[in-house]
C-alpha cells in the first residue's frame, strides 16, 4: 500500500520467528473507534482498494500484510505461518499502537481469522463486520476442492478436472494440493496456477475473471492458501462454531447468496450460534467488490461509535 495524507504511522514490525510485518495505521487520529482490517487468502495481502471501505476523516484503521504476504518479510514463507501465530501477530500490532480494544473486519479467510482471534481474546473486540463467511471446516473446504459448486458452474469444474491426468480426475484437488506444497517448483507453479484459476473463476458473480499469463503468475499467495487449507486452517474441525457462544459482541455477517467459494450454509450455521449477530444476505457472489457486498460492508462499518 502507498502512503497518503491520512497515514499516521507506517512500519515494518518484527513479530518473531524471522517474520517482519508491514503495518499501516491510517485515518483520523482522534477517531472514537480503531478498526483492524484482515485481508483474505490466506496469502493475498492488503491494497489501497481496501481503504475505500472506510472514511479516513472519521475512522482510524490498521492494515497489515499477514505472514508471507504483500510487503511482509520473508515473502512467501510458510515457516511458523499458521493461525495461532497470526492471532499473536494481531496482539503484537495492537500493543505496538497501544490499542486496548478495537473492531475487526474482513472477508473470506479474513472473517475466519477475525473469529479465531475473537474466540481467544473476546474482551478486546468491540464488534465485527464480516463478509463471505468462512470458519475453516472441512465441509467448507470440500465445497470448493470437491467441486460441490459445480451444479452452478459445471464448466469451471470441468476445466479443473481437465487440468489433471486422466487417472487422477476423480479427485483433482487431491492431485494438485500436494504438488503446490511440494519441492518441485515447476510442478508447484503448474498446480497452483490451475487451483488459482479454479477459485478465480468463481469469485465474482458477473464472471469478470481473466486468467493472467502463466509466465507472470506468482506462486506464493496460492501456496500459502493451500498450506492453510491442507491443514484445515490449523484448527480442530468445527472449532469456531463450537466456541461461537463466547462471542457476545455485536457481529454483522454479510453473505452473498451466490457465493461459490465460501458456501452460504456457513454463514447460516454460524448465525444460529452467535448470541448477538445479524445475518445480511446479498444478491452477490464471493467478491468483496461485488457492489451489494461492497456497499453493505461500507455502510455497516460507518455505523460506528461517535
Amino acid at each position: 500500500m502507498k502512503s497518503d495524507n491520512y497515514t499516521l504511522d507506517e512500519t515494518m514490525l518484527p513479530v518473531g520467528d524471522g517474520h517482519t510485518l508491514y503495518v499501516q495505521l491510517w485515518g483520523y487520529s482522534d477517531a472514537a473507534e480503531t478498526i483492524v482490517f484482515l485481508h483474505g487468502g490466506p496469502g493475498s495481502g492488503c491494497s489501497d482498494k481496501h481503504k475505500s471501505l472506510f472514511d479516513p476523516t472519521k475512522q482510524r484503521v490498521i492494515f497489515f500484510d499477514q505472514r508471507g504476504c504483500g510487503k511482509s518479510l520473508p515473502y512467501g514463507s510458510l515457516v511458523s505461518n499458521d493461525t495461532d501465530h497470526m492471532i499473536n501477530d494481531i496482539q503484537k500490532i495492537a500493543t505496538h499502537f497501544e490499542v486496548q480494544t478495537f473492531a475487526l473486519t474482513g472477508g473470506s479467510w479474513g472473517s475466519c481469522l477475525a473469529l479465531a482471534y475473537a474466540v481467544k481474546y473476546p474482551q478486546q473486540v468491540t464488534r465485527m463486520v464480516l463478509r463471505g463467511i468462512f470458519t475453516g471446516r472441512q465441509s467448507e473446504i470440500d465445497f470448493l476442492d470437491k467441486g460441490i459448486f459445480r451444479t452452478s458452474y459445471p464448466e469451471v469444474w470441468q476445466r479443473f478436472v481437465d487440468s489433471v491426468p486422466a487417472p487422477n480426475r476423480d479427485d483433482p484437488g487431491g492431485y494438485h494440493m500436494p504438488r503446490v506444497l511440494g519441492d518441485d517448483l515447476a510442478q508447484a507453479k503448474e498446480s497452483a496456477y490451475a487451483y488459482n484459476n479454479l477459485e478465480g473463476s468463481l469469485i465474482s458473480l458477473d464472471d469478470r475473471f481473466s486468467a493472467e499469463p502463466f509466465d507472470k503468475f506468482d506462486l506464493a499467495p496460492t501456496k500459502i492458501e493451500c498450506h492453510y487449507l491442507a491443514n484445515r486452517c490449523f484448527m480442530p474441525d468445527g472449532y469456531i462454531l463450537e466456541q461461537a457462544s463466547l462471542l457476545t459482541m455485536p457481529i454483522a455477517l454479510i453473505q452473498g447468496r451466490y457465493d461459490m467459494v465460501c458456501p452460504p450454509f456457513t454463514a447460516y450455521d454460524l448465525a444460529q450460534k452467535l448470541p448477538n449477530a445479524k445475518l445480511y444476505w446479498t444478491v452477490a457472489g464471493h467478491s468483496g467488490y461485488d457492489r451489494p457486498n461492497w456497499d453493505l460492508t461500507r455502510a455497516l462499518l460507518a455505523d460506528s461509535p461517535r
